[in-house]
């Protein structure tokens, strides 16, 4: 386990494939007739307990402020909460595997909305890598999830909107990170914001009722709410040995997990177009992140 902790790659792996068991999760959820608020709720409420005992074991209480509130909201809003209700709302009508490959395109949109706002600007692979991102991704988008199940296009059109809810979330961390305050004080104050939006949401929406069906699943949710606060640890321990734009490069391993899941142990099949897009998306990425590594 030393030795993972220790190894970039390792902990890529390992972070990826944590990330990347999350949609099969939130398929196997809503087909136990959980609504996608109450699943998000589930892991923003989960990751945040767990990560707050990890705070307290460390005496390390979290102190807040008028910036760090600001924060939370807003991160929770875009990085949580918003992707999770997308994600988790089209998995049933695209397939847990065709809605895990929209997490390879978080890397591409993050580059082109830092173009946008001015905070960077690509080189000649850069956006030569947003290029064929999008090729792929739109050969991705024509099959409409799995293979003789076509989605309606309005749920296509969601599933595409996670990514780009995951980049400004990149974007934002970044331009408005509390000087000070370490990632696992955000994570909580984000995730637990996340979960009271949530809550808040469902009771003013009366739908309350739609958690009622999280008490039949205790061993559902103790395997989501255990992979999400690990996934985190992970990450953050991904991001200071590895850094920014090799942690960027999880979105393939999740990827890849959640089109293996989905296929292996969801029955769920795709066609020869959606694997091509898929590959392609991944080779648009990988040029975006080699151009990120020699500008900086």
């Amino acid at each position: 386990m030393k030795r993972v902790w220790d190894s970039a790659f390792g902990l890529l792996l390992v972070t990826g494939t944590l990330l990347g068991v999350t949609p099969p999760l939130g398929k196997m959820a809503a087909a136990s007739g959980i609504a996608p608020m109450a699943w998000a709720f589930v892991i923003s409420f989960g990751t945040g307990a767990v990560l707050s005992c990890v705070l307290l074991a460390r005496r390390r209480p979290l102190a807040l402020t008028a910036h760090r509130l600001r924060y939370f909201v807003v991160a929770a809003a875009i990085s949580y909460a918003i992707p999770n209700i997308l994600m988790f709302s089209a998995i049933p009508h695209l397939g847990a595997g065709y809605t895990g490959i929209m997490f390879t395109l978080s890397p591409v949109i993050t580059l082109v909305l830092s173009m946008l706002l001015g905070v960077r600007r690509p080189n000649g692979l850069g956006v030569a890598g947003i290029v064929v991102g999008f090729v792929g991704a739109a050969m991705v988008a024509t099959t409409r999830g799995e293979a003789g199940q076509p989605a309606d296009l309005f749920w296509v059109a969601l599933g595409l909107l996670i990514p780009v809810s995951l980049a400004a979330g990149n974007i934002y961390r970044t331009v408005d990170w509390p000087e000070g305050t370490g990632p696992i004080e955000l994570a909580v104050g984000s995730h637990l914001a996340s979960a009271a939006m949530l809550l808040a949401g469902a009771l003013l929406l009366g739908d309350g009722g739609s958690f009622a069906p999280l008490a039949d699943t205790p061993l559902l949710i103790a395997a989501q709410v255990a992979s999400s606060a690990a996934m985190f640890a992970f990450f953050f321990r991904l991001q200071a040995v590895g850094g920014p734009v090799y942690l960027s490069q999880i979105g393939y391993v999740a990827a890849a997990v959640g089109l293996a899941a989905g296929v292996l142990f969801l029955g769920e099949r795709y066609s020869p177009l959606t694997w091509i897009g898929a590959a392609i998306v991944t080779v648009g990425v990988v040029m975006t992140t080699r151009a990120q590594r020699r500008e900086g």
